[in-house]
Protein backbone atom coordinates (compact mmCIF):
# COMPACT_ATOMS: atom_id res chain seq x y z
CA UNK A 1 0.00 0.00 0.00
CA UNK A 2 1.79 3.18 -0.79
CA UNK A 3 2.42 5.56 2.36
CA UNK A 4 -0.12 8.15 3.27
CA UNK A 5 1.32 11.74 4.16
CA UNK A 6 3.76 11.53 1.79
CA UNK A 7 4.75 14.92 2.75
CA UNK A 8 5.55 15.36 6.42
CA UNK A 9 6.56 17.42 9.25
CA UNK A 10 7.69 16.39 12.66
CA UNK A 11 5.31 19.07 14.41
CA UNK A 12 6.42 21.84 16.18
CA UNK A 13 7.13 25.63 14.61
CA UNK A 14 9.04 28.49 15.34
CA UNK A 15 7.10 30.18 17.36
CA UNK A 16 6.97 34.30 16.62
CA UNK A 17 7.87 37.02 19.17
CA UNK A 18 4.57 37.83 20.57
CA UNK A 19 4.01 34.19 21.41
CA UNK A 20 7.24 33.70 23.06
CA UNK A 21 6.81 36.88 24.98
CA UNK A 22 3.20 36.09 26.46
CA UNK A 23 4.73 32.92 27.16
CA UNK A 24 7.09 34.14 29.27
CA UNK A 25 4.82 36.61 30.59
CA UNK A 26 1.79 34.02 31.04
CA UNK A 27 2.23 33.99 35.34
CA UNK A 28 1.57 37.53 35.18
CA UNK A 29 -0.65 37.98 32.06
CA UNK A 30 -2.62 34.82 31.41
CA UNK A 31 -5.38 36.05 29.65
CA UNK A 32 -2.79 37.14 26.75
CA UNK A 33 -1.75 33.81 26.19
CA UNK A 34 -4.45 31.64 25.01
CA UNK A 35 -5.89 33.93 22.21
CA UNK A 36 -2.50 34.44 20.69
CA UNK A 37 -1.82 30.69 20.56
CA UNK A 38 -5.53 30.26 18.98
CA UNK A 39 -4.11 33.16 16.45
CA UNK A 40 -1.06 31.81 15.55
CA UNK A 41 -2.05 28.01 15.10
CA UNK A 42 -5.24 29.83 13.20
CA UNK A 43 -2.11 31.24 11.01
CA UNK A 44 0.27 27.97 10.09
CA UNK A 45 -2.78 25.82 9.91
CA UNK A 46 -3.61 27.89 6.91
CA UNK A 47 0.13 27.93 5.56
CA UNK A 48 0.12 23.71 5.78
CA UNK A 49 -2.53 23.66 3.80
CA UNK A 50 -1.50 26.48 1.40
CA UNK A 51 1.84 24.26 0.80
CA UNK A 52 0.32 21.78 0.16
CA UNK A 53 0.22 19.20 3.15
CA UNK A 54 -2.08 17.11 4.11
CA UNK A 55 -1.22 16.21 7.35
CA UNK A 56 -1.62 19.50 9.82
CA UNK A 57 0.04 20.16 13.23
CA UNK A 58 -0.77 23.32 15.41
CA UNK A 59 3.49 23.48 15.60
CA UNK A 60 3.31 22.81 19.02
CA UNK A 61 2.80 26.26 20.02
CA UNK A 62 0.74 25.35 22.78
CA UNK A 63 3.78 23.93 24.57
CA UNK A 64 6.86 25.18 25.59
CA UNK A 65 8.88 22.31 24.59
CA UNK A 66 8.17 18.95 22.98
CA UNK A 67 7.27 17.40 26.37
CA UNK A 68 5.72 19.52 27.90
CA UNK A 69 2.30 18.32 27.67
CA UNK A 70 3.73 15.64 29.88
CA UNK A 71 5.19 17.62 32.63
CA UNK A 72 2.77 20.62 32.59
CA UNK A 73 -0.18 17.57 33.48
CA UNK A 74 1.75 15.59 35.77
CA UNK A 75 2.76 16.30 39.08
CA UNK A 76 6.15 15.31 40.27
CA UNK A 77 8.80 17.09 38.60
CA UNK A 78 11.16 20.30 39.96
CA UNK A 79 11.37 22.06 36.38
CA UNK A 80 13.86 24.21 38.58
CA UNK A 81 16.24 21.38 38.77
CA UNK A 82 17.89 19.18 35.48
CA UNK A 83 20.83 16.31 34.84
CA UNK A 84 23.16 17.99 32.70
CA UNK A 85 24.33 16.86 29.31
CA UNK A 86 26.56 18.54 26.49
CA UNK A 87 25.31 19.34 23.37
CA UNK A 88 27.01 20.15 20.36
CA UNK A 89 26.83 22.43 16.76
CA UNK A 90 28.85 22.34 14.52
CA UNK A 91 27.60 25.94 13.26
CA UNK A 92 26.85 29.30 15.30
CA UNK A 93 27.28 29.35 19.47
CA UNK A 94 24.39 29.60 20.90
CA UNK A 95 23.47 28.14 24.73
CA UNK A 96 20.58 25.46 24.02
CA UNK A 97 17.71 25.59 26.52
CA UNK A 98 18.03 22.98 29.04
CA UNK A 99 15.75 22.47 31.78
CA UNK A 100 13.20 20.53 29.60
CA UNK A 101 11.99 18.08 31.71
CA UNK A 102 13.10 18.43 35.67
CA UNK A 103 13.98 15.90 37.89
CA UNK A 104 11.64 13.65 39.35
CA UNK A 105 11.25 14.43 42.86
CA UNK A 106 7.98 12.41 43.80
CA UNK A 107 6.22 10.11 43.03
CA UNK A 108 3.98 11.21 39.88
CA UNK A 109 0.43 12.12 39.54
CA UNK A 110 -1.43 12.94 36.36
CA UNK A 111 -3.57 15.85 36.87
CA UNK A 112 -5.46 16.02 33.67
CA UNK A 113 -5.18 14.75 30.37
CA UNK A 114 -1.71 16.13 28.28
CA UNK A 115 -3.34 17.24 24.59
CA UNK A 116 -6.73 18.72 26.75
CA UNK A 117 -5.33 21.92 25.93
CA UNK A 118 -4.68 21.29 22.24
CA UNK A 119 -7.35 18.98 20.79
CA UNK A 120 -10.48 20.78 21.18
CA UNK A 121 -9.35 23.64 19.29
CA UNK A 122 -7.46 21.71 16.29
CA UNK A 123 -10.43 19.41 16.03
CA UNK A 124 -12.31 22.38 15.10
CA UNK A 125 -10.32 24.22 13.15
CA UNK A 126 -7.83 21.90 11.23
CA UNK A 127 -8.59 22.00 7.40
CA UNK A 128 -7.93 17.71 7.71
CA UNK A 129 -6.15 14.94 9.13
CA UNK A 130 -4.63 15.60 12.74
CA UNK A 131 -1.07 14.56 13.38
CA UNK A 132 -0.71 14.72 17.49
CA UNK A 133 2.83 14.09 19.05
CA UNK A 134 3.69 12.73 22.21
CA UNK A 135 7.28 12.38 23.93
CA UNK A 136 8.49 8.73 24.20
CA UNK A 137 8.25 7.31 27.62
CA UNK A 138 11.86 6.57 27.88
CA UNK A 139 12.72 10.09 27.49
CA UNK A 140 12.46 10.94 31.42
CA UNK A 141 14.14 8.08 32.97
CA UNK A 142 17.28 9.06 31.04
CA UNK A 143 17.07 13.01 31.39
CA UNK A 144 14.70 13.13 34.59
CA UNK A 145 16.10 10.63 36.89
CA UNK A 146 18.67 12.40 39.62
CA UNK A 147 20.75 10.07 41.58
CA UNK A 148 19.86 10.75 45.24
CA UNK A 149 16.67 12.65 44.67
CA UNK A 150 14.81 10.53 42.24
CA UNK A 151 15.51 7.09 43.84
CA UNK A 152 14.41 8.12 47.15
CA UNK A 153 10.65 7.37 45.30
CA UNK A 154 11.74 5.43 42.53
CA UNK A 155 13.82 2.67 43.48
CA UNK A 156 15.33 2.18 39.75
CA UNK A 157 15.18 3.48 36.35
CA UNK A 158 12.87 0.99 34.99
CA UNK A 159 10.06 1.77 38.64
CA UNK A 160 9.69 5.17 37.30
CA UNK A 161 9.23 4.28 33.33
CA UNK A 162 6.37 1.45 34.28
CA UNK A 163 4.55 4.56 35.78
CA UNK A 164 5.47 7.13 32.89
CA UNK A 165 4.33 4.21 30.24
CA UNK A 166 1.16 4.33 31.60
CA UNK A 167 0.04 8.10 31.27
CA UNK A 168 1.31 7.65 27.68
CA UNK A 169 -0.61 4.62 26.71
CA UNK A 170 -4.03 5.73 28.39
CA UNK A 171 -3.25 9.28 25.96
CA UNK A 172 -2.55 7.13 23.12
CA UNK A 173 -5.91 5.36 23.40
CA UNK A 174 -7.80 8.50 24.02
CA UNK A 175 -6.22 10.16 21.06
CA UNK A 176 -7.17 7.50 18.70
CA UNK A 177 -10.61 7.57 20.19
CA UNK A 178 -11.08 10.93 19.65
CA UNK A 179 -10.42 10.41 16.01
CA UNK A 180 -7.02 11.67 15.55
CA UNK A 181 -5.46 10.01 12.31
CA UNK A 182 -1.39 10.55 13.25
CA UNK A 183 -0.04 9.63 16.37
CA UNK A 184 3.89 10.27 16.43
CA UNK A 185 6.19 9.32 19.46
CA UNK A 186 8.77 11.32 19.47
CA UNK A 187 12.01 9.14 20.66
CA UNK A 188 15.24 10.91 21.27
CA UNK A 189 16.53 8.40 23.55
CA UNK A 190 17.07 5.74 21.24
CA UNK A 191 20.19 7.93 19.60
CA UNK A 192 22.34 6.54 22.89
CA UNK A 193 22.42 3.36 21.83
CA UNK A 194 24.39 4.43 18.52
CA UNK A 195 26.92 6.62 19.89
CA UNK A 196 29.73 4.99 22.19
CA UNK A 197 29.77 7.97 24.21
CA UNK A 198 26.25 7.67 25.38
CA UNK A 199 26.49 4.00 25.69
CA UNK A 200 29.42 4.61 28.10
CA UNK A 201 27.12 6.36 29.97
CA UNK A 202 24.17 4.17 29.76
CA UNK A 203 27.02 1.89 31.63
CA UNK A 204 28.21 4.11 34.27
CA UNK A 205 25.47 6.41 35.17
CA UNK A 206 22.35 4.67 34.46
CA UNK A 207 23.99 1.64 35.95
CA UNK A 208 22.39 -0.27 32.38
CA UNK A 209 24.09 -2.63 30.04
CA UNK A 210 23.16 -0.76 26.65
CA UNK A 211 22.08 -4.19 25.03
CA UNK A 212 19.47 -4.72 27.70
CA UNK A 213 18.26 -0.64 28.29
CA UNK A 214 17.52 -0.84 24.32
CA UNK A 215 15.19 -3.91 25.10
CA UNK A 216 13.29 -2.09 27.63
CA UNK A 217 13.22 0.61 25.65
CA UNK A 218 11.69 -1.25 22.91
CA UNK A 219 9.27 -2.81 25.33
CA UNK A 220 8.08 0.17 26.74
CA UNK A 221 7.28 2.34 23.57
CA UNK A 222 5.22 -1.44 22.46
CA UNK A 223 3.36 -1.13 25.59
CA UNK A 224 2.64 2.91 24.78
CA UNK A 225 1.45 1.44 21.66
CA UNK A 226 -0.88 -1.32 22.34
CA UNK A 227 -4.35 -1.26 21.65
CA UNK A 228 -3.96 2.03 19.56
CA UNK A 229 -4.00 0.42 15.95
CA UNK A 230 -7.22 0.88 13.87
CA UNK A 231 -8.48 1.46 10.79
CA UNK A 232 -7.15 4.95 9.03
CA UNK A 233 -4.81 5.14 12.35
CA UNK A 234 -1.03 5.81 11.63
CA UNK A 235 1.09 5.26 14.59
CA UNK A 236 4.49 6.86 13.85
CA UNK A 237 8.42 6.96 16.10
CA UNK A 238 10.69 9.54 15.17
CA UNK A 239 14.32 8.57 16.30
CA UNK A 240 16.20 11.94 16.75
CA UNK A 241 19.79 12.73 17.86
CA UNK A 242 18.64 16.01 20.10
CA UNK A 243 17.39 19.01 18.99
CA UNK A 244 18.10 22.35 20.72
CA UNK A 245 18.95 26.27 19.40
CA UNK A 246 20.23 23.74 16.07
CA UNK A 247 22.39 21.52 19.00
CA UNK A 248 22.44 17.93 18.99
CA UNK A 249 23.76 15.84 21.96
CA UNK A 250 24.54 12.00 19.84
CA UNK A 251 25.81 10.85 16.29
CA UNK A 252 25.93 8.00 14.77
CA UNK A 253 24.13 5.78 11.99
CA UNK A 254 21.31 3.24 12.94
CA UNK A 255 23.71 -0.15 11.97
CA UNK A 256 24.08 -1.13 15.94
CA UNK A 257 20.04 -1.13 16.47
CA UNK A 258 18.32 -1.13 12.70
CA UNK A 259 17.36 -5.00 13.10
CA UNK A 260 16.08 -5.01 16.53
CA UNK A 261 14.53 -1.46 15.87
CA UNK A 262 13.14 -1.64 12.63
CA UNK A 263 11.81 -5.51 13.21
CA UNK A 264 10.06 -5.10 16.52
CA UNK A 265 8.74 -1.43 17.28
CA UNK A 266 5.29 -1.77 16.39
CA UNK A 267 4.59 1.65 14.20
CA UNK A 268 3.80 2.36 10.48
CA UNK A 269 5.90 4.86 9.96
CA UNK A 270 9.63 5.76 10.77
CA UNK A 271 10.91 9.20 11.15
CA UNK A 272 14.62 9.35 10.20
CA UNK A 273 17.18 11.90 10.48
CA UNK A 274 18.90 11.45 7.55
CA UNK A 275 20.36 15.55 7.07
CA UNK A 276 24.10 15.33 7.25
CA UNK A 277 26.99 12.47 8.19
CA UNK A 278 25.70 12.08 11.39
CA UNK A 279 23.01 10.14 10.55
CA UNK A 280 25.65 7.40 8.57
CA UNK A 281 24.15 6.03 5.15
CA UNK A 282 20.85 4.00 4.46
CA UNK A 283 21.98 0.61 4.44
CA UNK A 284 20.22 0.01 7.63
CA UNK A 285 16.82 0.37 6.23
CA UNK A 286 16.95 -3.36 4.64
CA UNK A 287 15.71 -3.98 8.35
CA UNK A 288 12.71 -2.19 7.69
CA UNK A 289 9.85 -4.57 7.53
CA UNK A 290 8.04 -4.67 4.13
CA UNK A 291 4.85 -2.44 4.39
CA UNK A 292 6.29 -0.16 6.73
CA UNK A 293 6.98 3.66 5.38
CA UNK A 294 10.47 5.35 6.17
CA UNK A 295 9.59 9.18 6.30
CA UNK A 296 13.21 10.68 5.20
CA UNK A 297 14.31 13.34 7.28
CA UNK A 298 16.50 14.54 4.43
CA UNK A 299 16.16 18.63 5.12
CA UNK A 300 17.79 20.17 8.30
CA UNK A 301 15.38 21.99 10.73
CA UNK A 302 18.81 23.10 12.19
CA UNK A 303 20.67 25.16 9.28
CA UNK A 304 19.01 28.04 7.39
CA UNK A 305 20.62 27.41 3.78
CA UNK A 306 17.97 25.39 1.56
CA UNK A 307 18.69 22.69 0.10
CA UNK A 308 18.46 21.33 -3.27
CA UNK A 309 16.39 19.75 -4.66
CA UNK A 310 17.84 18.10 -7.50
CA UNK A 311 20.16 16.57 -4.70
CA UNK A 312 17.08 15.22 -2.12
CA UNK A 313 15.86 13.26 -5.36
CA UNK A 314 18.99 11.83 -5.91
CA UNK A 315 19.16 10.63 -2.09
CA UNK A 316 15.77 9.60 -2.46
CA UNK A 317 16.40 7.11 -5.27
CA UNK A 318 19.71 6.10 -3.19
CA UNK A 319 17.35 5.16 -0.40
CA UNK A 320 14.58 3.49 -2.82
CA UNK A 321 17.59 0.73 -3.13
CA UNK A 322 16.74 -0.58 0.08
CA UNK A 323 13.32 0.48 0.63
CA UNK A 324 10.68 1.06 -2.11
CA UNK A 325 9.82 3.94 -3.38
CA UNK A 326 6.02 3.65 -2.30
CA UNK A 327 6.88 3.35 0.90
CA UNK A 328 9.03 6.28 1.36
CA UNK A 329 8.12 9.92 2.12
CA UNK A 330 10.02 13.09 2.95
CA UNK A 331 10.33 15.22 5.73
CA UNK A 332 12.81 17.74 7.77
CA UNK A 333 14.81 15.87 10.20
CA UNK A 334 13.33 17.17 13.32
CA UNK A 335 11.00 19.86 14.76
CA UNK A 336 11.94 23.82 13.74
CA UNK A 337 11.46 24.43 17.77
CA UNK A 338 11.99 21.33 20.09
CA UNK A 339 11.92 23.74 22.83
CA UNK A 340 9.94 27.32 22.45
CA UNK A 341 12.89 29.13 21.44
CA UNK A 342 13.73 27.70 18.16
CA UNK A 343 15.91 26.45 16.30
CA UNK A 344 18.70 29.09 13.99
CA UNK A 345 16.76 30.54 11.26
CA UNK A 346 13.94 32.34 10.30
CA UNK A 347 10.22 31.87 9.92
CA UNK A 348 10.80 32.69 6.15
CA UNK A 349 13.77 29.64 6.39
CA UNK A 350 11.02 27.23 7.50
CA UNK A 351 7.95 27.97 5.77
CA UNK A 352 10.78 27.37 2.42
CA UNK A 353 12.24 24.55 3.74
CA UNK A 354 8.36 22.81 3.83
CA UNK A 355 7.67 24.06 0.59
CA UNK A 356 10.49 21.98 -0.71
CA UNK A 357 9.58 19.53 1.11
CA UNK A 358 6.16 19.76 -0.68
CA UNK A 359 7.40 20.79 -4.17
CA UNK A 360 9.61 17.48 -3.91
CA UNK A 361 7.13 15.02 -3.04
CA UNK A 362 4.99 16.54 -6.03
CA UNK A 363 7.92 15.69 -8.56
CA UNK A 364 9.13 12.47 -7.23
CA UNK A 365 5.27 10.78 -6.26
CA UNK A 366 2.94 12.40 -8.32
Amino acid sequence: MPAPFRADQVGSFLRPPDLLEARRAAAEDPERLRPLEDQHILRVLAKQQELGFHIFTDGEFRRSNFMSDFTDAVEGFDLGDTVRRAWQTATVSATPASRVAGVVTAKLRQLRRLTAHELPFLRTHSPGAIKMTLPSATQFPAIAYKRGVTDKVYPSHAALLSDIVAIIKAEVQALVADGVSYVQIDAPRYSYYVDPKWRKYIREEMRMEPDAALDEAIRADNTCLHGARGPGVTLAMHLCRGNNRSHWYAEGGYDPIAEKLFGTLAVDRFLLEYDDERSGTFEPLRFVPPGKTVVLGLISSKRPALESKRELIRRIEEAARYVPLENLALSPQCGFASTMEGNLLSEDDQWAKLRLVAETVREVWQ
